[in-house]
């Protein structure tokens, strides 16, 4: 049996294969998991997903599943215990910047902003398509996502880790033209 054609960067690790042909670019709807994968696209400032997405087990045992409520009340000697932790990335900026988020988000759940409604906003719920040729660390509306999450107090959030998350939550279908998923994650 053949291998199907798969994005480039998915390469030949079992892993990242994996991660492509079942969760990157599938439309993600659930608040819960858009944060965690925000905070997680987060985490790989500076390193690859592959790093990631090796530790996103211990990461989700160490921020309580990324449920957010459990991770807003987290303090500084939970912070020293997650420093600790060497099955974890373990940044003490990166830990905070996750606390804080988990805070913000919270904040906006409880002003009446679910977190999926914020951002599925900026596409007005779409899912965007690329032309599945054209590679981009970030766009204009990455940019301006980025933004809003700096604004509102989000950390390690430029416009390529947006843009990152973006392709991972399906927000922008960024399947390469010759990929077996590109069509699978259309638009719904």
């Amino acid at each position: 049996m053949t291998e199907p054609h798969r994005c480039d960067w998915a390469g030949d690790d079992p892993l990242m294969r994996d991660y492509h042909d079942r969760e990157w670019g599938v439309p993600l709807r659930d608040s819960r998991a858009l944060w965690e994968c925000l905070m997680l696209e987060s985490f790989q400032a500076g390193l690859s997903w592959l790093v990631v997405l090796r530790k996103r087990q211990a990461l989700r045992a160490a921020f309580a599943d990324f449920d957010p409520d459990v991770v807003a009340g987290y303090g500084e000697q939970d912070v020293l215990r997650l420093m600790a932790d060497p099955g974890i990335i373990r940044s003490r900026a990166k830990i905070e910047a996750t606390v804080r988020g988990a805070r913000i988000y919270c904040d906006m759940q409880a002003n009446g902003q679910p977190f999926n409604d914020f951002c599925w906003s900026f596409t007005q719920g779409r899912t965007l398509r690329s032309d599945g040729r054209t590679r981009v660390a970030s766009t204009p509306l990455s940019e301006q996502i980025s933004k809003e999450l700096k604004r509102r107090g989000f950390k390690f959030v430029g416009p390529t880790i947006a843009y990152a998350w973006m392709q991972a939550i399906g927000m922008v279908n960024d399947h390469a033209a010759h990929c077996f998923r590109r069509d699978a994650c259309a638009s719904d």
